[in-house]
């Protein structure tokens, strides 16, 4: 029995605590860190929730959606651009925080799938003619990113269910 008398001496007691104290304090560090992140993506996403119930933001999106069009051409001299910047810049900025993984998929499904459905199928035909006749490939891109993302996880939440 000396040699635990000896193995549990003061300063080895000491080391013990200190190391533990360490691992617990990066361990709840660590958690603190996930919960505070948490919180950052639901509160971007209600600000964002708050733009997209806006007075502006919702006259744009309804007009934008009930405008009948053959093609960019048509839709273009009927109507102009300033309603379909809107909505495709609001949906844009949305999938860029969902690719630089910003904000949280579940969020974003939750509260935006049905818009961001209904809005990207109506608006494709003028987002492709904008991309070849202004020669811009990448206009929009993350909305259509933000779009496919959703359909994916309407696909997969099928499957599980």
């Amino acid at each position: 029995m000396s040699w635990v008398r000896e193995a549990l001496d003061i300063p080895s007691i000491s080391a013990i605590v200190a190391a533990t104290s360490v691992a617990v304090g990066v361990l709840y560090y660590s958690f603190q860190i996930r919960h505070q992140t948490k919180i950052r993506q639901t509160d971007l996403v209600m600000k964002l929730y708050s733009t997209y119930g806006s007075k502006e933001f919702q006259d744009a999106l309804w007009k934008t959606m009930a405008r009948e069009y053959k093609d960019y051409n048509d839709y273009e001299q009927k109507y102009g651009w300033p309603e379909v910047v809107e909505v495709g810049t609001f949906f844009e900025g949305i999938g860029l925080l969902l690719k630089r993984k910003l904000i949280d998929i579940q969020l974003v499904d939750d509260l935006f799938t049905g818009p961001v459905r209904l809005a990207w199928e109506k608006m494709k035909l003028m987002i492709e003619g904008a991309r070849k006749h202004l020669n811009m490939p990448t206009a929009y891109e993350w909305f259509e990113y933000l779009y496919n993302e959703m359909q994916k996880r309407t696909q997969q939440l099928a499957k599980t269910q």
